[in-house]
């Protein structure tokens, strides 16, 4: 049973051609497969007149309103996608439905029927991790568009994110006392834009180096 926190209109129930089936590995892990049906649809890479009449909207309103609106509606798929998978593996969760800056963001939160299986997250966040993509290919897969959005099960990336900004902020620390870079250890794209926007706000800079899986943030003096 799941129940779905949002401020935008009640989503669509049938994103087009979309089929899911839960495997259970030996391990209790649900794995999920997702059958994009005849859309030949790969899962998306995440690495964006004079004539007279009514006044229109300043450009950077509409644009504004746009990507809002936009917004709004791949979390309406997102949603609508996780609490599917949800009843159909008969796990609890509530889902939250939320905009983070730029991205839409869905959580998958602990509900009044139970926890929800922290199974979801997986190992260093790996299920979650491949339940966000399936997640992103099930919006690209209704509206034709590459998604962005952000997935969170039982609070992970929240304490993530937590103790990614202090990591960040004992760097910035380091490079104000020595004036020296400091290499970080290699992150996700997820830490490492965590990371970037926490050495940003505290006024220093930040670049990427390397390749994945080792690519790491390096701070630098401002």
């Amino acid at each position: 049973m799941t129940e779905t926190t949002t401020s935008t209109t009640e989503p669509s129930r049938t994103p087009p051609g979309l089929h899911t089936t839960p495997e259970p590995t030996s391990e209790g892990t649900a794995k999920v497969s997702a059958d994009v049906a005849g859309t030949g649809i790969g899962v998306p890479d995440t690495e964006t007149g004079d004539g007279a009449g009514p006044p229109q909207p300043a450009a950077g309103t509409t644009s504004k309103r746009s990507l809002t609106e936009r917004l709004e509606r791949e979390g309406e798929v997102a949603a609508d996608y996780l609490e599917r998978l949800l009843d159909l593996t008969d796990l609890d969760g509530d889902l939250d439905v939320d905009i983070d800056g730029d991205r839409a963001a869905v959580a998958i939160v602990d509900s009044e029927e139970g926890r929800v299986p922290r199974r979801l997250v997986g190992r260093d966040g790996e299920v979650l991790e491949a339940l966000q993509e399936l997640t992103r290919l099930a919006v690209l897969a209704s509206t034709g568009e590459r998604s962005r959005l952000m997935l969170d099960v039982a609070g992970h990336r929240a304490a993530q994110r937590t103790a990614l900004v202090a990591q960040a902020g004992r760097a910035v620390e380091d490079v104000k006392a020595s004036g020296a870079r400091v290499t970080l250890p290699p992150m996700t794209p997820f830490e490492r834009k965590v990371v970037h926007d926490a050495v940003a706000d505290a006024g220093l800079r930040s670049e990427s180096e390397g390749v994945e899986p080792n690519r790491c943030v390096v701070v630098m003096p401002a």
